[in-house]
């Protein structure tokens, strides 16, 4: 098993797997920092000013007694609350991040057929053919 894992190590996949790991973790970085600060604000603007990162059902009141004006006021005082403005904000970014691979992964696929369609190289002339392509050619300039 050892051996696999370095054979594994060796090959690069791991180093490849990190990397998209890391572009992965900055990737979704900027989509939510896209979601909270780009797009949600303009919807909220649309919606009357209404902040959705702040939008919660209070399920069960806590001490002292709501309403709150933000999940952390809820969570302060104790209430339990369904926070669905933050599943709103999940939602967008997880749509945001599905279009974008879908894209990638589509043009990737555009790519790899745009190679595989690419008619192959005519083959070399074996040594026969050439030596008797230059006898051919020795005979005409001798007639």
């Amino acid at each position: 098993m050892l051996k696999e894992f370095k054979e594994f190590a060796i090959k690069g996949n791991m180093l490849d797997m990190a990397v998209g790991i890391i572009i992965g973790a900055a990737f979704g970085t900027i989509v939510t920092a896209l979601v909270n600060d780009v797009i949600m604000p303009v919807v909220g603007l649309l919606t009357g000013g209404v902040d959705f990162s702040d939008m919660h059902v209070v399920l069960q009141q806590g001490d002292p007694v709501g309403p709150y004006a933000t999940i952390e006021a809820a969570a302060e005082a104790g209430a339990v609350t369904l926070n669905w403005g933050v599943f709103v904000n999940a939602l967008i970014s997880f749509l945001i991040v599905a279009f974008v691979l879908f894209m990638v992964i589509r043009n990737f696929n555009k790519l790899k057929k745009q190679e595989e369609a690419a008619p192959p190289p005519p083959p070399e002339p074996s040594k026969e053919e050439v030596l008797l392509t230059e006898i051919r050619d020795l005979l005409k300039r001798q007639a």
